[in-house]
């Protein structure tokens, strides 16, 4: 029984040490977001959107419009065992321009800043209601045109 006394402990401890292991706090980082250092390289009233986008790359999103601002978007989630991952921090760099493409105005948010925003999720209803697949299969069968076939 000694020699299966210590199997049987070495195997708990084992297990032991990887349920604790999944309740390490983990840190991830998305995105990417310029430091103030990098942004007091542009200037405002001179750069334009393409020397904005080679000196930093491209942007995590864009404006709605063409000439719209660019967005550079930095998160941090903190991932702690089965638990929800929490957001501990996120930087938006917003840099707008003026019509000619020109930088107007470069400003930086951080989570403090921001408002939760509820999504609404609206869903499209299929209009299939007790239709089996068969059903639907056969259905078509009287759709068919013969001209779709022969180019007509």
């Amino acid at each position: 029984m000694g020699r299966l006394g210590q199997v049987f402990r070495g195997v708990f401890v084992a297990l032991a040490a990887l349920a604790l292991a999944g309740c390490v706090a983990q840190f991830r980082n998305h995105g990417y977001a310029p430091s103030d250092s990098e942004l007091a390289e542009v200037l405002v009233g001179l750069d334009t959107r393409d020397s904005v986008i080679e000196t930093f790359g491209p942007p995590t999103t864009g404006g709605v419009l063409e000439q719209g601002a660019v967005y550079y978007v930095e998160s941090r989630w903190r991932l702690y065992g089965a638990l929800e991952p929490q957001i501990i921090d996120r930087q938006l760099v917003a840099i707008s321009f003026d019509p000619e493409g020109v930088v107007s105005n470069v400003e930086r948010f951080t989570l403090e800043d921001g408002r939760v925003i509820t999504l609404s999720r609206r869903v499209t209803d299929d209009n299939v209601r007790n239709t089996t697949f068969i059903r639907q299969l056969l259905g078509n069968l009287g759709r068919i045109d013969n001209a779709d076939f022969l180019g007509i």
